[in-house]
């Protein structure tokens, strides 16, 4: 009975520790995720700000955004699996590092490719920091209720950032552009400060997959120079066509040492799974829309109605900050309704605001574009914490991290394009305003496309 007794007060001592970890675990989780989302969306508005003091026209700009979402997209796939086999709170704490670093450089550059090759170096860190954040929650959380919650306030982090970045990023500019990259420097390390109160994650170690990483940085890359090169030398140009060769060939390398090297950086066992394949079309679609979207109207409301920076970001206002406001609802709506029906009701969102916004007449005042922007803004907390939490029950805790890299890499190669794509578009000959119809005709095309197979997400582990 004594030993009973002993062991019982025992657990009830260690409850409150392992709570406090947990929390803290969270609250750094939350804090990674809200930085490298906030370095993402306080940008766009501060880009003509940087043409100006840089130089550089739309396809620098572009760079300055890609550049860093190009990097974030070809390392997840190694940082999931690096967060597998090295700890994810090890892997945390480095990728975040490099990323302050980077930032105090981004804020120092003295030219545009040097701001560039920082952004780069910026990608890194949060190709990192993403995946380890969401193996973080995993392993903090192993029961799927209070797991789906967590996740739900893990979202808030990027939500909150979304809703800021745009106005944060408006009101910094006032300052100096760059400012907005220092502004990185205080929260990186009270976040770091939380992650040394967090208990130590399980490692896998393994051998590295060196040929699958050089095959998935020429195939993304070779993507994204191409498309953002076309906007400027047209899809015919010797450059684009060889960029775009390279991705093909590069790709069709990488899935051939996939399933043939002893321990691939992604197992293609892990598309076995219908969620998985879903998820991963459901965040590119998603960032097309919640990421191209900001891009192309924070270009459209400096440059057609002559808005400061800040204007621009108050632009953006309705459609983050009811974003940052649904979000702690998000896990509960999952709950009543099921997983499947807020991404299905969100991703037709997406597809709805931007089919009317391609269809409003060029007159149309900028409150009403922001108002049409609402929808988007809206399908953040309905689309990404179910799916996410979806993804996270439908794989083995041991591949936690590999499968958060594959879903982030699907997500960030969605930007990227989208960034690449859009800017082409407007950048064309035909005109800002025709490319802008176009882009906004895509994004809506690619949304409903990815509704129609949400339904397809398995409900049972396994599926």
């Amino acid at each position: 009975m004594s030993l009973t007794a002993s062991r019982h007060r025992s657990s009830e001592a260690g409850a409150p520790e392992t709570d406090r970890r947990a929390t803290a675990t969270l609250a750094a989780a939350v804090l990674g995720f809200f930085v490298i989302t906030l370095d993402a969306t306080i940008v766009n508005v501060a880009l003509p700000s940087i043409r100006d003091a840089l130089g550089g026209g739309i396809t620098g700009l572009q760079w300055v955004v890609d550049a860093y979402t190009l990097m974030f997209a070809a390392l997840l796939l190694s940082a999931g699996a690096l967060s597998d086999r090295i700890g994810a709170r090890r892997a945390f704490a480095c990728g975040l590092s490099l990323f302050i670093v980077a930032s105090v450089v981004c804020g120092l550059a003295p030219s545009l490719p040097v701001l560039i090759a920082a952004r780069v170096v910026q990608g890194i860190g949060a190709a990192v920091t993403m995946p380890t954040s969401m193996a973080l929650v995993r392993q903090a959380f192993p029961d799927p209720a209070r797991r789906a919650r967590a996740v739900g306030v893990w979202a808030m982090g990027g939500a909150v950032a979304a809703a800021a970045g745009p106005v944060f990023g408006g009101l910094l500019s006032l300052v100096s552009w760059r400012m907005i990259f220092w502004i990185n420097l205080p929260v990186g390390i009270l976040t770091l400060m939380l992650l040394s109160r967090t208990q130590h994650s399980p490692t896998r170690p393994t051998p590295f997959d060196w040929i699958g990483q050089i095959t998935a940085v020429l195939a993304m890359g070779g993507l994204t120079f191409g498309a953002i090169e076309a906007g400027d030398a047209g899809i015919t140009a010797p450059q684009v066509l060889v960029s775009l060769g390279v991705a093909i060939v590069a790709l069709a390398g990488f899935v051939t040492a996939q399933a043939k090297v002893t321990h691939p950086m992604v197992p293609l066992a892990l598309f076995r799974s219908r969620t998985v394949l879903v998820a991963t079309g459901i965040g590119f679609a998603f960032m097309v829309g919640f990421y191209g979207l900001p891009f192309l109207f924070s270009l459209y409301f400096q440059q057609q109605h002559g808005l400061s920076a800040l204007g621009a970001g108050i632009a953006f206002l309705p459609m983050m900050l009811l974003s940052a406001v649904l979000t702690p609802f998000s896990a509960r709506i999952a709950e009543r309704t099921g997983p499947r029906v807020p991404v299905i009701a969100g991703l037709i969102l997406i597809a709805a605001g931007s089919l009317a916004l391609a269809l409003v007449p060029a007159s149309v005042p900028v409150w009403g574009s922001a108002l049409l922007l609402i929808p988007v803004g809206m399908a953040g907390p309905l689309v990404m914490p179910p799916t996410t939490a979806l993804l996270l029950e439908h794989v083995p805790a041991e591949q936690t991290g590999t499968a958060s890299g594959v879903f982030n890499t699907s997500r960030q190669i969605g930007g990227a394009l989208a960034v690449a794509v859009f800017g082409a578009l407007i950048s064309a000959p035909a005109g800002f305003q025709h490319g802008l119809r176009i882009s906004l005709a895509l994004a809506a095309a690619i949304a409903l496309l990815a509704a129609l197979t949400a339904p397809r997400m398995g409900a049972r582990a396994g599926e």
